[in-house]
């Protein structure tokens, strides 16, 4: 509990990261009111409303939280029929923690403050272990006002909040990090399977890497999952794809070349054609191995 007094909060998109960010609101004391195209899970359904559309969720809440895929997802959830936005009045605040297009954010919030309402794009960094520990990464962007009404309830949820500056710079700086991330795994992956095919353990490279200048928490977590084949999916392969696309089509229109980001993207598109779409975003090695002819499976090692 951070002290901020109850409210009426919104939330549609209850999945992987969806599910337990919601849960950490509900255990601050905030009324939930939830709309998701799956099942309610079991731990959120006993404890709040379930609404049957974002348009309800809206006229009950007075923010509303948004965790779904991709730009066209918000885009229906906001103002498809019976959306969010035909629910809203004034003085509401739509909070949108989805990975996105930037552009596409400052066009959805440019609408939503039409209607007399905030709106503050907050993606999120930390996957699945970071949205159940509540120690999330959230990267903001809209006023200064939209974003210092819904910082206590974002506190609730992550360990670091930064408004990064005006609507859709949350966004990009998700996209940033995105291609960070990506290039770390790539890079680790890369180095695991070189070690493989030479002939050594994998594993015993990690161990020896971990000590060195080359050490970082991709290597320290994901190379473990690599090697123990821990595919479960904590951030999926295809919504990664989904977030370096933004970037290179990001990168066209702006006239920035991301040559290494390039690579990653196909690497994610290999992964997505062998079949491992919806693995973590760790088993693009798998597309590596396969290039290679070599495991670095911890049995096969």
């Amino acid at each position: 509990m951070n002290g901020t007094a109850p409210r009426k909060i919104g939330f549609i998109g209850l999945g992987i990261m969806g599910a337990p960010m919601a849960g950490h609101l509900m255990d601050a004391g905030h009324a939930l009111f939830v709309n998701t195209r799956s099942r309610v899970p079991a731990a959120i359904a006993g404890r709040a409303e379930s609404c049957a559309t974002g348009a309800e969720v809206a006229r009950q809440a007075d923010v509303v939280f948004l965790m779904v895929p991709d730009t066209p997802d918000v885009e229906k959830v906001l103002f498809g029929a019976h959306g969010v936005a035909s629910g809203l009045v004034a003085g509401k605040t739509v909070v949108d923690c989805s990975s996105i297009d930037p552009v596409a954010t400052r066009d959805f919030a440019r609408r939503i403050a039409a209607l007399g309402c905030g709106y503050v794009d907050a993606p999120v960094s930390g996957g699945e272990v970071g949205a159940k520990a509540a120690s999330l990464t959230i990267m903001c962007g809209g006023s200064e006002a939209a974003f210092e009404s819904v910082l206590p309830l974002l506190e609730t949820m992550g360990k670091t909040v930064t408004r990064v500056g005006e609507a859709g710079a949350g966004q990009v700086a998700k996209v940033a990090n995105q291609i960070i991330v990506a290039l770390n795994i790539a890079a680790v992956a890369e180095a695991m399977v070189f070690a493989a095919k030479a002939g050594v353990d994998p594993a015993k490279v990690r161990q020896a890497l971990m000590g060195g200048f080359a050490s970082s928490r991709i290597l320290e977590v994901h190379g473990e999952r690599m090697i123990g084949r821990a595919f479960a999916p904590g951030f999926r392969i295809a919504l990664h794809q989904k977030d370096l696309n933004l970037a290179m089509q990001s990168a066209r229109s702006l006239g920035v070349a991301l040559p290494q980001t390039a690579g990653a993207a196909q690497l994610m598109n290999a992964c997505v054609a062998l079949g491992h779409g919806q693995s973590d975003h760790c088993a693009v090695i798998c597309a590596l191995e396969a290039l290679a002819g070599a495991s670095v499976a911890a049995s096969e090692g």
